[in-house]
Parts: C-alpha cells; structure tokens; sequence
C-alpha cells in the first residue's frame, strides 16, 4: 500500500520542530555514555544522589591536597 507525500505531510503537526533533535550515536560509533557514571549498589545506598556523591569527592579532594602539602613542606 503507497502513500502518497501529502498524507505524509499531514501527520506531523507544524509546532514539533525536528531541526533542534540531536541524533544519538548508538553501536560502535559511540564514543561513551557522555559522563554517565554508574555506582555499585552498596555506594548508591550512601550517595543516593549525585550531589551526595560530588559533595564527598570534593572533600575528599580537599584533604589529599592539604595532606600533600603537609608532607611536603
């Protein structure tokens, strides 16, 4: 059964603009998950968000700084 182009033009209304769509690479073209990171299971019950998670490395980063320089000088 053939449609013809303006049955085709019809379906789509005037307000979806497909020209803002982004494609996503899938198969081995991608190069990753784009900074998706996942957490094992026993993490995820302690840093249930990714706040949680950015919060405790950003102190982490903090007092192996400190400890370098303490060593150091």
């Amino acid at each position: 059964m053939k449609q013809n182009d303006s049955e085709l033009e019809d379906e789509l209304r005037p307000e979806y603009d497909l020209q803002s769509l982004r494609v996503r690479r899938v198969g081995p073209a991608r190069l990753g998950f784009a900074g998706f990171i996942q957490l094992a299971p026993d993490v995820a019950e302690v840093f249930p968000t990714a706040e949680s998670v950015n919060e405790a490395l950003r102190f982490l980063i903090r007092v192996t700084r400190d400890s370098q320089v303490n060593t150091a000088g």
